[in-house]
This record gives structure tokens, sequence and C-alpha cells, in this order.
């Protein structure tokens, strides 16, 4: 018995000792298997293809949406993190803000076509218009503007800017269900042309009608009218109007003998320069069309507190070179302004007048404040570049 008692007690201690040592070892080679693997990973850079993918669809379907959760408790997060780290994009060519962005991702442009909720986006749509046509309008003139807007073909992107707020009542028509509809209570449509037509979301379209809501179109093909156009080479224009009504000037009104007209004859003194308004180089703002690229000059030179845009039509010359050969008067396609005095009637009656006598000091002001902005503006520059502007004041 003390023989067996001894026996035991004397293995205890060496086999304790062995379970340390076999513990310590055990500890280091998993922490040296484990620094070898991490660093070798790093070397090789292994490509995420060999690592499991992510399925975004499948991730929100199986973790209640939070993707987010998801992806951090994925391992690729550490290799993108490592991209940030060490590869940065700047590239000073790309649009103002977007210099971090690879270029091939960038949209710098836009459009106004309609997508739609299902489906491929690749197979959204089955035609892309050509060219944008805006009326500014109220409910008012709804039988005006269904008219007008029958003139025009699915090659046209039809947009109605409402002053009056009242914009789900058109759907009594076909097409406004098709139409893009904007409201913006007593607003003009200069200052919705500033803030809803940037050049760079009316991009796609050849050619921009900015038209009134009260205009005649009996006498008036829009197809037609875009090929005289081209034809002429008209950067800026406008449809003739009906000589009997609504005339301001004579630049505008509709020649009979003609399909488009580029200068006029004005009263004694009206023009200093046969080549300048409004003999020449000159629409009226009641119905303009732009061109594409003579769009992007004029969205530019609209003031955002002058929304009347008086005195614009003046300076549209200023977008076009030469400005007396691109800017004209279809006369084959003509309209009749009708001077409906709908949009003044939005105006507030103060000191005992009428909302529209308000309306049309404004207008008047506004005229005056433009030229003299453009004036000035033209004075600092070519004092800037050392040239005497009035060396030579017949220069269009």
């Amino acid at each position: 018995m003390g023989i067996t008692s001894r026996s035991s007690t004397n293995r205890k201690p060496s086999e304790g000792m062995r379970l340390i040592v076999t513990t310590f070892v055990g500890t280091f080679i998993g922490f040296f298997i484990g620094v070898s693997f991490t660093a070798l990973s790093t070397k090789l850079n292994l490509p995420s293809s060999l690592l499991p993918s992510i399925d975004v669809p499948f991730a929100e379907e199986n973790t209640g949406g939070n993707v987010r959760s998801f992806m951090k408790s994925n391992h690729n997060k550490s290799q993108y993190q490592l991209l940030n780290d060490t590869m940065k994009i700047w590239v000073p060519s790309n649009p103002r803000g977007a210099e971090r962005l690879p270029p091939s991702i960038i949209e710098a442009e836009s459009d106004l076509y309609f997508r739609r909720l299902w489906g491929l986006p690749s197979e959204d749509l089955t035609s892309k218009p050509k060219y944008l046509v805006t009326f500014t309008v109220g409910y008012d003139q709804k039988w005006n503007i269904n008219a007008a807007v029958k003139k025009f073909s699915d090659d046209f992107t039809i947009l109605l800017f409402h002053y009056d707020g009242r914009t789900t009542e058109w759907d009594e028509f076909e097409w406004s269900k098709k139409a893009i509809h904007v409201s913006a209570r007593k607003q003009t449509k200069w200052w919705y042309a500033k803030r809803f037509l940037h050049p760079d979301i009316v991009a796609p379209y050849d050619y921009i009608f900015i038209w009134d809501e009260d205009l005649g179109v009996e006498h008036f093909n829009a197809e037609e009218y875009i090929r005289l156009v081209k034809k002429h080479g008209l950067e800026i224009s406008q449809p003739g109007l009906e000589p009997n009504k609504g005339l301001t000037w004579q630049m505008t009104k509709r020649r009979g003998d003609r399909e488009v007209h580029k200068e006029t004859e004005e009263k004694p003194g009206w023009c200093s320069d046969p080549h300048l308004p409004p003999c020449a180089a000159f629409v009226e703002i009641m119905a303009p069309v732009f061109s594409r690229d003579a769009w992007r000059c004029v969205w530019h030179m609209i003031q955002n507190d002058l929304v009347h845009g008086w005195g614009l039509d003046f300076a549209l010359r200023r977008c076009v070179e030469p400005a007396h050969e691109k800017i004209g008067v279809v006369d084959s396609q003509w309209i009749i302004h009708q001077s409906v005095p709908s949009l003044g009637n939005q105006g507030e009656s103060k000191d005992g007048k009428a909302p529209w006598m308000g309306v049309r000091d404004r207008c008047k002001k506004e005229w005056t404040m433009f030229q003299s902005r453009l004036a000035n503006a033209e004075s600092e520059y070519f004092k800037a570049v050392g040239v005497d502007m009035f060396s030579n004041s017949t220069t269009p």
C-alpha cells in the first residue's frame, strides 16, 4: 500500500508539467501560423473573385433589409478600405465637384424622358422625342393649349408650367397623361425656364420652344417649322405674327411672299445699324424657339430675379454669330397673338391699381434693370481687357 501511494504521488507533478508545456507550445504554433497567413495574403493580394461575393437582393431578403450590417461583416470590407487608403481618384477635367469619380461613371447631362418602375432600364424608351415644347399655362386657357398641343407630334416632349396650381384637371385630355407638369403659383415662364430648363437637362433636344399660352396656331405646323428652321440655318427663331393683331415690332410681322425673313425696316431712328435689333437679329419673347447650342447661352443670360424677360429679346443676338443671319422669323408658319391678360391678373391690387397694372409696371422696370446690368457687364469686360468699347459704336 505504501509503495503504491508513493508512486501515484510522484507521477502527478510530471503530468501537470507536461500539460502546461503542451498548451504553451500549441498556443505559440497557432499564433505563428495566424501571423504568417495574414502576411502571406497581404503579399499575394488575393483577388476578390476567390472570396465569396455578396448578392445584395439575397442579402436584403435574408438580413431583414439591413444590407449595410451584412456587408460590414463580410471580409471584403478590409480590401475596399485598403483600396481607398492607397489609391485615390482625382480627375480635374471632371465636372466641378465630381473630381473624385472615375470619368466613365459620370452622367453630366440628364433628360426629361419618363422611365418605368419595372423591367430592364435598357428597354424603357421605345422612342426619344427630339424637340421640347413648353407652355406656361393657367387652366382657364385649357382649350387654347389643347389646340396648340395637337400641332406637335410624338417627336415633341410636352412640358406645362402651371402658374395657377391646377394640374390634375388637365387629365381630361389624353395627351396630358404623357406630358410633364410643373406647378408653382404666380410665376412666369422665364422663372420656370431658369429653374427647370438647365442646358444639361434639355441637352437631348435639338430645339426648345418656350411659348406663351395665348397663341392661335391654326396656321402652324410644327414639323414644317422645324424643316424651315434647319433649311435657313436659324438658331433662334419664331413664327411670323398675324399682321392685324397683337403686333408690336415690324420684324415679327408675317410676310406672305416668303418662307423666312431675317431683317426689316422700322421707324426712322429706331435702328442704329441694319444688322441690329429691332431691324435684324431680333425675335420677341412670346414664342421663341432655340437650338440646343443657342439655349445654352441664353439660359446663362437669364437673370434669377428678372422674371418677365423684358429686354431679353434685344440681347439674344449675343448668343449666336453672325446674329443677323442666324436669327429670323418663319413667315410661312404663322401664329396669332391673342393678347389674353391671364398672367397679369395673377398680380395684386395696390394703391387702387388693377392687378395687371402692377405687373406691367414691373415689366417695364425689369427692362430698364436688365439693360443697365448688361451695359455695365460689357463695360467692365472691355475695360478689363483694355478695349475702348465706344471706339466703334456700330459693332454688333
